[in-house]
């Protein structure tokens, strides 16, 4: 914070699902949910955004407020294991993740742009004991799209 600094962080609303399915849905973590999640005075309309505010109160509690947030990886499998891992779910994903960074919303908490870096541009092409982890890739080793991506607002 004294050197103007951002704060680097990691949002995967992925594991947040995966690891709470019973409480929390698919759409919302997908950013197709039509009702949101009310938290005190902040309405949620998707997963994203509460990850995010949820970083920013920490910065707060801990007495940063106006530390800037990058998020530097986030991003959907498209194949492994877990059931979610599908094609469908990373392309609307990540489709409707570059569309909400893109419109300069925000969060609730942080209206505005916010920085967010996509995980990753190619699946990786050695295997790995937990599959998902292989999938996040826009892009196939031979650098073949795994499934289009709309970078336009």
């Amino acid at each position: 914070s004294d050197n103007g600094a951002p704060f680097m962080a990691n949002v995967y609303p992925f594991f947040s699902y995966v690891n709470n399915w019973k409480n929390i849905k698919l759409e919302y973590a997908l950013f197709k949910s039509t009702s949101p999640v009310v938290d005190g005075n902040h309405s949620y309309a998707n997963l994203f955004d509460a990850i995010v505010d949820t970083i920013i109160s920490a910065m707060e509690d801990l007495g940063y407020p106006n530390v800037p947030l990058i998020v530097t990886e986030s991003g959907w499998p498209s194949a492994g294991k877990i059931n979610v891992a599908t094609i469908q779910n990373a392309q609307t994903y990540n489709n409707n993740l570059i569309r909400h960074v893109l419109s300069n919303a925000g969060t609730p908490k942080r209206p505005g742009s916010i920085e967010t870096y996509i995980f990753a541009l190619f699946n990786e092409d050695k295997p790995n004991p937990d599959e998902t982890e292989s999938h996040y890739g826009l892009f196939y080793p031979n650098k073949t799209p795994v499934y289009p991506v709309n970078f336009s607002p």
